[in-house]
């Protein structure tokens, strides 16, 4: 009995990740996930240009969560691209993850023709899901831009390309973007960014908790679990098998990431968990799973993979 996962060609020791945001900003960071038990780990989302990103305070832990507006720092897509160049040389047998977004939709373009342009072979996460760019919304919440983006970039783009989306609430919505998401050869869909736009207010002080856009920032943790399974339940049912799904949101236990799978994910990441927990997490959400498989007499994940049964 075991967890691990054969996908994209390569064979992980588990299906757990870190989510682009968490403990990946520098190289020192990704270092560390490397050494880790994570079966995978993904950059930091790059800019063309380093950002400072927003103000501070712009995090804070909730007692179910967190809620941030970072404002995307990172250091931009020269320091990620060629660190997972390096990485790629000396460790082929190795599944690579490089995340991207653009500040428009030129920059968008521009990025990922980088990409194309570089030594780069493994997979790019484009990020359609940034919510937190004070007057910036978000791409995927534009189904017609989106597949125009989309149409556009894969006219160059011919490496893996994997994308991140924002949650969706209503089932029209899922219809409609797995409708625009099967018309391209998409390696994966990574579902969810954190939820937009909610508001935590400490009461003691009479007044909320981070700097940038009045407070207004993405939700993530406990509270966006059941919506994130949603989420990937609806894309499992409705995009094409090649595509596959990273499921993201409110993974604290061997138990969630247990659910995840049952609904299809193929990988999970994990975000606040890890920020508040450190690598380490990796190691025990992995055992905790082990244990359920255990339990229920699971050899593999695959034997229960989007095996979620209906009433």
């Amino acid at each position: 009995m075991d967890t691990t996962i054969e996908i994209f060609g390569h064979k992980l020791a588990s299906g757990l990740m870190n989510a682009s945001g968490v403990h990946c900003m520098t190289l020192e960071e990704l270092d560390q996930l490397a050494d880790s038990q994570a079966g995978a780990f993904i950059t930091k989302t790059a800019t063309l240009a380093p950002r400072q990103g927003n103000e501070e305070p712009r995090y804070f832990d909730t007692p179910l969560g967190s809620i941030n507006s970072m404002g995307l720092p990172n250091l931009g897509i020269d320091y990620y691209l060629d660190y997972q160049i390096d990485r790629q040389r000396r460790f082929p047998e190795e599944l690579h993850f490089l995340s991207v977004a653009g500040m428009n939709y030129a920059e968008n373009l521009a990025i990922l023709k980088k990409v194309q342009a570089s030594e780069y072979t493994g997979m790019t996460e484009f990020n359609l899901s940034c919510p937190n760019l004070p007057g910036k919304p978000q791409i995927a919440y534009d189904f017609e831009l989106t597949e125009q983006l989309l149409t556009e970039v894969f006219g160059f783009f011919t490496k893996p390309l994997g994308v991140k989306l924002p949650p969706y609430f209503d089932l029209a919505h899922f219809d409609d973007m797995a409708t625009i998401l099967n018309k391209f050869p998409l390696a994966y869909v990574n579902s969810i960014n954190s939820i937009g736009n909610g508001l935590y207010i400490d009461v003691e002080q009479e007044e909320v908790v981070i700097r940038p856009k009045g407070g207004f920032g993405g939700i993530g943790g406990e509270y966006v679990k059941p919506t994130a399974l949603a989420n990937v339940r609806a894309f499992a049912q409705r995009l094409k098998p090649e595509i596959k799904i990273i499921g993201t949101g409110g993974i604290l236990t061997g138990k969630d990431v247990f659910e995840y799978f049952l609904c299809g994910a193929s990988l999970v990441q994990i975000g606040t968990q890890l920020h508040q927990e450190g690598p380490k997490a990796f190691e025990r959400i992995n055992q905790e799973l082990l244990a359920i498989m255990n339990a229920k007499g699971y050899q593999t994940i695959e034997e229960f993979r989007g095996k979620l049964k209906e009433k």
